[in-house]
C-alpha cells in the first residue's frame, strides 16, 4: 500500500472474535488485489518510462540511452498514483515537443529535397552529412529530431539557397551573354531552342524556380561551353574585322604619307588576340579612333599634299625635258613631233615655276607646323628638311651652271683670239669630223677641231640630274626619312663635261694649232 500510495484499506471486520485463519483468509485476497494492481503499476510506469526514454533519445545529442533499468527499478519503490501523473505529464510534454520537432525536421527535409533537386544535387549524400537517421525510409525506425539535426538543417538550407541564388546569378549573366553573342552572331533559332525552357525559368523569381534540375552544374556548364564557342567565333570574326580596318587604316595612311601607329601593326594584334591579353573588341575600337585620326589628319594636310603632288608632276615634267633635249631627233618631221614641242614649251614654263612651287610649299609647310605644334610628316620624314636640302641641292646647280657658262664665254674669246693671230683654217675632212661630233663627246673626253664641244645634257642640260624628290622614292616606305640618299653628294653636276673645257683652255696646245703654226712658219 505504501508503493501504491495506498492510504486506507477497506476490509470487513465482524464484530465477534475471528480466528487467525478466518484473518488470513479474508486478508490474501487483498493482498492478492494489491499486487495486482502493483504488477499493473509496474507496467504503466515501465510503459511511460520507455516512451519517455524512446523520446529522449531522439531529442538527445549523441543518442545515448543512459541507465534505463536503474532508472526503472529505484520508481518501483514510489508506484503512487501522484508519480504516475507526473509522469504522464512529462511524457505529453516530450510528446509535444517531439512532434514539433518533427514537424520542423520533416519540413526542413521537404525542403532540402527540394532544394536539391533544382540545383542537381543527390538528396541522400546530403542528409547523410547531418544524420544518417534522416535518410531512412523504414516507419519503424525514428529519425534524429535533436537540436544539432535541426541546426544541420537549417544551416543546410542556408547553403543550398545561397548556392541557389549564386547559380541563378551566374546562370541569368551566362544568359545574357549567349543572348548578346546570338544577336552579335545572327545565331539560327535551333541554338537559340536548346535554351528557351531554362530563358522563360531564370526570369522569374528565386523561389518560383522549383523545377527539376533547371539550375544543375551540368547545364551551367553547358551553357558556358555553348558560350566559349560563340567567343572563339567572335573572337575569329573579329580578328577578321580588325585586319580589314587595319588595311584601311594603312591605306588611309599611306595615301596621305602618313606613318601609322605601330601599336596596332597586324603582326602584334594577332599574337594579342591570340593570346587573350586583349580584348578584340578594344582593340578594334582603337583602330576605328586611328582612322578617325587619320582621317581629321588627312584633310589637314590635303592642302599641302595637293601642292606636293604638283610640285613632284613639275619635277617628272622637268626630267622628261631633260630626255627630250637629248634627242638629236626632237626636230625632225616624225610622228607626234609637234605634241612633244608644245609639251616641251609648256614644261620649259612649269620648270621656271619649281623654285615659287617650293618656296610657296615651305611656308605652307612652317604655318601647319606653327598651328599644330608638330612636325609635317611626310612617309615618316620631315618635310621641310626634304625641301631645304632640294632648295639647297637646285641652287648649288644652278650655281655649276652658271659657271660652266661663264667657262663657255670664256672658251668662245680664247678660240676668237687665237683665230685672229693665227687665222682659221680647217680641211673639210676635219670640218665634216667636228660637224659629226657636236653633240656628244668623244670617249676621252676630248674635241676635235677648235668648235666648242656641246655637253652632256643628261649632267649640265636638266635641272634635276639626280635631283632626288618623292618621285624617286616610289614604292618604298620612307624615302623622305632618308635624308642620307637626298644629300647633295649624290647629285651629278656633270664634272666630265668641265673636265673637257678645261683640257680646251689649259696651257697645252691642241695638235691642230701646233699643225697651223708649222705651216705658217
Amino acid at each position: 500500500m505504501a508503493t501504491l500510495g495506498e492510504h486506507k484499506l477497506y476490509m470487513k471486520k465482524d464484530k465477534g472474535i475471528v480466528s487467525l485463519k478466518e484473518q488470513l483468509a479474508a486478508v490474501v485476497p487483498v493482498l492478492e488485489n494489491l499486487k495486482c494492481k502493483k504488477e499493473e503499476r509496474i507496467k504503466q510506469f515501465s510503459d511511460i518510462r520507455s516512451q519517455i526514454e524512446k523520446i529522449r533519445f531522439e531529442l538527445s545529442e549523441y543518442n545515448d540511452q543512459g541507465d534505463s533499468e536503474s532508472s526503472l527499478a529505484e520508481d518501483q519503490h514510489d508506484l503512487s498514483t501522484r508519480k504516475l501523473n507526473s509522469y504522464q505529464a512529462q511524457l505529453r510534454a516530450l510528446q509535444k515537443d517531439k512532434s514539433e520537432r518533427l514537424r520542423k525536421v520533416l519540413e526542413y527535409i521537404n525542403e532540402v529535397h527540394s532544394l536539391c533537386g533544382v540545383l542537381g544535387i543527390d538528396f541522400g549524400p546530403t542528409v547523410n552529412e547531418i544524420h544518417p537517421s534522416l535518410h531512412q525510409n523504414g516507419v519503424e525506425q525514428s529519425r534524429n529530431i535533436s537540436n544539432s539535426t535541426l541546426d544541420g538543417l537549417a544551416s543546410t538550407i542556408s547553403k543550398l539557397k545561397a548556392e541557389r541564388k549564386s547559380r541563378i546569378q551566374k546562370m541569368r549573366a551566362t544568359m545574357e551573354s549567349l543572348c548578346q553573342l546570338w544577336k552579335l552572331m545572327d545565331s539560327p533559332e535551333e541554338e537559340k531552342r536548346q535554351f528557351s525552357k531554362v530563358m522563360s525559368i531564370l526570369i522569374l523569381p528565386e523561389e518560383g524556380i522549383t523545377s527539376s534540375g533547371v539550375l544543375s552544374q551540368e547545364l551551367i556548364d553547358k551553357m558556358e561551353a555553348e558560350v566559349e564557342r560563340l567567343a572563339k567565333l567572335k573572337t575569329s570574326r573579329l580578328k577578321d574585322i580588325v585586319m580589314k580596318r587595319r588595311r584601311e587604316l594603312e591605306e588611309i595612311c599611306q595615301n596621305a604619307h602618313i606613318e601609322p601607329d605601330v601599336s596596332t601593326a597586324p603582326e602584334q594584334t594577332d599574337a594579342l588576340i591570340d593570346s587573350g591579353l586583349i580584348d578584340p573588341s578594344a582593340l578594334l575600337a582603337n583602330i576605328e579612333s586611328q582612322i578617325l585620326k587619320a582621317k581629321e589628319e588627312s584633310l589637314s594636310r590635303k592642302d599641302i599634299m595637293d601642292r606636293i603632288n604638283k610640285w613632284i608632276a613639275a619635277c617628272d615634267e622637268e626630267a622628261w625635258l631633260e630626255e627630250y633635249n637629248q634627242d638629236p631627233k626632237r626636230y625632225s618631221a616624225g610622228r607626234g613631233a609637234h605634241i612633244n614641242l608644245k609639251r616641251a614649251e609648256k614644261a620649259r614654263i612649269l620648270v621656271t615655276k619649281i623654285p615659287s612651287m617650293v618656296e610657296n610649299l615651305i611656308n605652307r609647310t612652317f604655318a601647319w607646323e606653327n598651328a599644330r605644334s608638330k612636325p609635317f610628316l611626310y612617309d615618316g620624314g620631315r618635310l621641310i628638311s626634304v625641301l631645304e636640302e632640294y632648295r639647297l641641292s637646285r641652287q648649288q646647280k644652278e650655281e655649276e651652271k652658271r659657271r660652266y657658262r661663264d667657262q663657255k664665254k670664256l672658251e668662245s674669246i680664247l678660240l676668237a683670239e687665237k683665230e685672229a693671230i693665227f687665222g682659221s683654217k680647217p680641211t673639210p675632212k676635219r670640218t665634216s669630223s667636228l660637224n659629226r661630233k657636236t653633240n656628244g663627246y668623244r670617249p676621252n673626253g676630248n674635241t676635235n677641231g677648235l668648235m666648242t664641244p656641246t655637253p652632256r645634257r643628261s649632267s649640265l642640260g636638266s635641272a634635276t640630274p639626280e635631283l632626288l624628290t618623292p618621285r624617286s622614292y616610289s614604292g618604298h616606305n620612307r624615302y623622305f626619312g632618308d635624308f642620307r640618299r637626298l644629300s647633295t653628294s649624290h647629285l651629278n653636276f656633270g664634272d666630265d663635261s668641265l673636265s673637257t673645257f678645261t683640257s680646251i683652255s689649259g696651257s697645252e696646245p691642241e695638235p691642230f694649232l701646233m699643225d697651223e703654226l708649222h705651216t705658217d712658219g
